[in-house]
């Protein structure tokens, strides 16, 4: 493992701006932060909103002790203006286009080798789900953990939404209250840790995870999670344990 991660120009820039407009616009309600290991590489896995969660969950992980360190698409990484901050805040990229879901994550598992906090939204996009519950998730998570061996750390959020949902424009007042809940971690089965995963193994983790996940949440919003899990692809909630598609390698 390499010595411990830093802040970066980028990382602190962004850190100077967001925490200040956070504690100003939002209330918060945070739980777990116990649960994240202060050192070593740790996979954090959320259910995702808003495109605000990533700066009230990045300020959660913060304030836990750690550096966030967000997954994105490669090709940001390439553009002329968001490349340079992304790459400068030292975020991941995931190579989408290859066909080979292992090298699609090679920078993250580096990464949590390195002994980095690694947040992944497994369901890859803001949740499509028409009460936001969470959505068929994909299981690059789980390849992520047994490639890895690093400990996965369920976060459940809800509230980011009233800021920023969706099918709507930003609201920052009234000051929404962020509710975030971190649970104990879950480790990968040492026999499996390394290898490459079969489709059940990952399928089975990745699962367990989003129960967890989406049964803190119901106890979160106080209300019990529908039936099924939301497939964006058919749009319709299904099976809790669907089979696995062919291609859902890559977070």
């Amino acid at each position: 493992m390499s010595s411990e991660p830093r802040l970066g120009p980028w990382m602190g820039l962004a850190v100077a701006i967001t925490r200040p407009l956070s504690h100003f616009l939002t209330k918060r309600r945070w739980e777990g932060q116990q649960h994240i290991p202060r050192r070593g590489g740790v996979i954090l896995a959320a259910n995702h909103l808003s495109w605000a969660d990533p700066f009230t969950l990045g300020h959660f992980v913060f304030k836990a002790g750690r550096i966030p360190r967000f997954m994105a698409k490669e090709s940001l990484f390439r553009a002329p203006v968001i490349g340079r901050v992304v790459r400068g805040a030292n975020q991941i990229a995931v190579h989408r286009g290859t066909s080979d879901a292992a090298a699609a994550l090679s920078d993250a598992v580096q990464a949590l080798r390195d002994g980095e906090a690694v947040l992944i939204y497994p369901e890859g996009t803001i949740t499509r789900d028409p009460d936001d519950w969470p959505m068929r998730p994909k299981t690059g998570i789980a390849r992520l953990a047994l490639m890895s061996g690093a400990p996965i750390v369920p976060i459940a959020q809800w509230g980011a939404q009233d800021i920023l949902g969706r099918h709507q424009r930003l609201k920052l007042f009234p000051r929404r209250t962020i509710v975030v809940h971190a649970l104990d971690p879950v480790y990968p089965a040492p026999s499996e840790t390394g290898e490459q995963p079969s489709r059940e193994a990952l399928r089975e983790l990745t699962d367990h995870v989003m129960r967890l996940i989406r049964d803190e949440l119901a106890v979160v919003r106080g209300q019990a999670a529908p039936e099924g899990v939301w497939d964006p692809e058919s749009e319709e909630r299904i099976s809790p344990q669907p089979p696995p598609a062919p291609d859902e390698g890559a977070a």
